[in-house]
């Protein structure tokens, strides 16, 4: 488009999408220490598998607070800041979690005391999360060209699935030819230190990106918004869409529901449904899952590999198709894809097949989520808002995620003691919901404004 800087917005939205890589690196670098942590403080402290399952999680609850503070920051410091913040917590958790003994204890020395301390860089590395997922779309959100919105924002969600096989990789590479004494008392830590340098990377190059144009206006610095406007879709353009942004921000109060409710509960049943059709089941049991269904320890490792490919390709589909087919066709393709899956995978269940038709069906429904409801949940979280209630907005709704996230990966262990197959169907049928939820609510983005998505909810 004329005018339009296409070097600088994608270099932008690749600083930005670093928050999403470091969400996907922190989430997952847990998977290769798991055991190693096991060894050295649960069974070095004689605990049970409760303290062990409230250690390996504990991030998710520094995520919920990370997504709850992520509103009252991104409107309080700006966008800009509040990542600068989130790369800060990466870094300070990755070289904490990996020597969690620094000034206190002792080194092969495992207490109380050591064990609530690698929690609480954990946890702390969890707010981190939590504040990226919320800001790094809002931010690309608020950055991005409408015709392409849907596009750039899609990347988060790419570098978030590449965040994770990243991780993979470098755990691997960290353990590969040592021994077990040695990656349980050197390795893991290495696995937990090696994120300082992503995380350092994003700190450092936010320092060269904007604050977004919509909180500048939003802060009444006028010539800098307009100035960020230029730099992206050219001076002309930028007029236009400036006038459209201070019309937006002088309207209204900054209340939450100034908008009407329904905005509020269609970003809240976004992010819960994202969560309720049982994905992160499928990436954090993946393993277990293909194992109970029959598959040696090798094998299920490598369908697990099998299965993180799947995830990039269908991301990479989902980011070319955003923008021409929309948000709502590809959610509603993405609810049936789910729901066929998972009842296939329930019904195999019931009558005891497992083999290759299981995988399929498993390719099937991740493949379907990738697509779908992975990648576009986060577009409409960061453009469905109105400017002035965007940062609340985005932080109810995201904190709802995690929380939602906790619930599911929680009780999926007692669902499966009791029925595999009702769980499984339970699964289907929230994809099932999901359909007629968008079918009915959700409203069509593409190629719009936010201060044109904003007028929907005025009306």
């Amino acid at each position: 488009m004329k005018g339009r800087n296409s070097f600088y917005i994608v270099g932008i939205t690749l600083v930005a999408t670093l928050g999403g890589l470091l969400f996907g690196y922190d989430t997952a670098v847990i998977s290769g220490a798991d055991k190693s942590i096991q060894a050295y403080l649960i069974n070095g402290l004689g605990l049970n598998s409760l303290a062990h399952g409230a250690t390996i999680s504990s991030a998710l609850i520094g995520c919920i607070i990370g997504g709850s503070l992520s509103g009252l920051l991104s409107s309080a410091w700006g966008r800009k800041k509040s990542l600068l913040l989130a790369a800060f917590l990466f870094f300070i958790s990755a070289l904490g979690s990996g020597n969690p003994e620094f000034l206190f204890f002792t080194k092969g020395e495992p207490t109380m005391g050591l064990l609530y301390m690698f929690n609480f860089y954990r946890i702390i590395g969890g707010i981190g999360v939590g504040i990226a997922s919320a800001v790094s779309p809002m931010y690309i959100g608020e950055i991005a060209p409408a015709d392409i919105r849907g596009r750039l924002v899609s990347i988060n969600q790419f570098a978030i699935i590449f965040g994770m096989l990243v991780v993979y990789f470098v755990n691997w590479g960290i353990a590969n030819g040592q021994t077990l004494e040695w990656i349980n008392t050197i390795g893991w830590r290495r696995m937990f230190t090696s994120e300082a340098i992503p995380a350092g990377l994003f700190g450092l190059f936010l320092f060269f990106v904007p604050e977004t144009p919509r909180y500048l206006a939003l802060q009444n610095q006028n010539e800098k918004a307009l100035d960020v406007l230029s730099k992206i879709n050219g001076a002309e353009r930028a007029k236009e869409i400036f006038q459209d942004i201070q019309a937006s921000v002088q309207k209204s109060s900054a209340k939450l529901f100034s908008y009407g409710k329904v905005v509020i509960i269609i970003g809240i049943l976004l992010s819960v449904f994202q969560q309720f059709v049982g994905i992160n089941v499928a990436l954090y049991y993946a393993p277990r899952i293909f194992e109970s269904m029959g598959a040696a320890k090798d094998a299920s490792m490598l369908q697990t590999v099998a299965m993180g490919l799947v995830n990039v390709i269908f991301t990479v589909v989902a980011i070319l198709t955003v923008d021409k087919l929309g948000r709502k066709p590809l959610l509603m393709i993405g609810s049936i894809g789910m729901a066929i899956g998972m009842f296939a995978i329930g019904l195999l269940s019931y009558m005891e097949i497992i083999g290759i038709s299981t995988l399929v069906f498993i390719i099937i429904y991740t493949a379907s989520f990738m697509m779908s409801w992975g990648p576009i949940c986060w577009v409409l979280i960061s453009e469905l808002f109105p400017n002035k209630i965007r940062g609340k907005a985005v932080a109810i709704a995201v904190a709802a995620q995690w929380a939602a996230n906790y619930f599911i990966s929680s009780t999926y262990p007692a669902m499966m003691e009791f029925s595999g197959t009702l769980t499984y169907w339970f699964y289907g049928i929230m994809s099932i919901i999901s359909f007629f939820f968008v079918w009915k609510m959700v409203p069509e983005t593409k190629g719009k404004t936010l201060e044109e998505v904003e007028a929907i909810w005025q009306k």
